[in-house]
């Protein structure tokens, strides 16, 4: 029954055109394709093409040709080693394993170039800022009563720690229920203006803060009367922060899959609740992280907060009265002092305004709750 079976289709394919498979074809290896995974020739080529672009990079840049800087070298470097790494691998791999190993090597030295910038970055301001950041007065004290040649013992920034914490969180709170509210609004509801406050919104995104600055310096301090002060500051910082959280929230609100908003409905759920029980708690690590988008720019803001809230040496726990000090502007106004006591203060506080950005990012993703994975709730 078997053999009258397989004679048939074979009759059949044969009527249809199809060629009949022959002995060789049918006798042949089946040769698997291996992509990805370590090797030994591909670990000593990766290393052979380092050491060679170095060594290249080096005899060529630095000795050859009238060119010096590190990050230029680097970059060279980078170049020099993928290019070097492709030929080698097609004098020992078939063309399609080289690409996909040049590939591999391409983005794994980028994210080895990406990750030495930065902690490049973070280890020379810790460096230029740790003779200050020591001492436990950076923390505590203002500097109200301290001079350019005051030992690093004095002064510190207390005052723009304050000043940095109650602007970004006032800023936070006024922009997070306005650009979700406007994300809700694009993306669910729409109309006939969705498309007009969607360029307004792209448009603001790439406004330079100064002008935000000096909207807000215009508007609510010139025109209105409102004096310099950090609830100034957090309101030009609103400005700047609202069309992040705009897009990313729209973005990601929009990735909600539709069935879930059906279910909704067909539960007799109306347009509001649907939006407000089920695609908010949906997307919610994916609105959070618009939070934090919208914070990562906010927080180095220097130029919209020196118009809108000034200087001062003193430390101002009312945001509503008075000049109030960020770290940006405590750093800008320090570091360029030819005083080596004053630009070491400069750094700590740059280094300050790294930790307290790393604090908020991860206590956001805390808040933003458990990997999607675990569940929740």
């Amino acid at each position: 029954m078997s053999q009258a079976t397989t004679k048939t289709a074979a009759d059949d394919a044969l009527a249809e055109g199809e060629p009949e498979p022959t002995t060789e074809a049918a006798e042949r290896p089946e040769v698997r394709l291996r992509l990805g995974g370590t090797t030994a020739p591909g670990v000593f080529s990766f290393l052979g093409a380092a050491a060679g672009a170095f060594a290249l990079c080096w005899l060529l840049y630095e000795r050859l040709l009238p060119l010096s800087g590190a990050l230029g070298f680097w970059l060279s470097w980078f170049v020099v080693f993928n290019g070097l790494y492709l030929l080698i691998g097609r004098t020992q791999w078939d063309s399609r394993t080289a690409r996909e190993n040049a590939v591999r090597a391409l983005a794994v030295s980028a994210g080895v170039v990406v990750v030495a910038l930065i902690a490049d970055q973070v280890g020379f301001v810790s460096v230029r800022g740790w003779a200050a950041a020591r001492h436990l007065t950076f923390f505590t004290q203002d500097m109200e009563h301290t001079g350019p040649l005051s030992p690093l013992t004095s002064g510190g920034a207390l005052a723009a720690i304050v000043g940095t914490l109650e602007q970004l969180g006032l800023a936070t709170l006024f922009s997070v229920p306005l650009g979700i509210g406007a994300a809700v609004y694009l993306a669910e509801i729409g109309g006939r203006t969705a498309k007009a406050v969607r360029t307004l919104i792209e448009a603001m995104t790439a406004l330079p803060s100064i002008v935000a600055g000096l909207f807000i310096l215009g508007v609510a301090i010139l025109t209105l009367g409102l004096q310099k002060s950090g609830f100034a500051a957090s309101l030009a910082l609103t400005v700047m922060m609202m069309p992040i959280v705009t897009r990313a929230a729209e973005v990601v609100i929009r990735l909600v899959p539709g069935t879930l908003r059906e279910a909704s409905y067909a539960l007799g759920s109306s347009h509001w609740r649907t939006v407000w029980n089920v695609v908010l708690p949906t997307a919610r690590r994916g609105l959070v992280t618009a939070v934090v988008l919208g914070m990562a720019r906010g927080v180095g803001e220097t130029s919209p907060v020196l118009l809108t809230s000034g200087f001062t040496s003193h430390l101002n726990l009312n945001p509503f009265h008075d000049h109030q000090v960020s770290l940006p502007v405590y750093i800008w106004n320090y570091v360029r002092m030819p005083t080596p006591n004053m630009v070491a203060r400069g750094f700590a506080a740059a280094m300050t305004l790294m930790i307290i950005v790393l604090v908020l990012f991860v206590t956001a993703r805390t808040l933003g709750g458990r990997a999607d994975k675990e569940g929740s709730r």
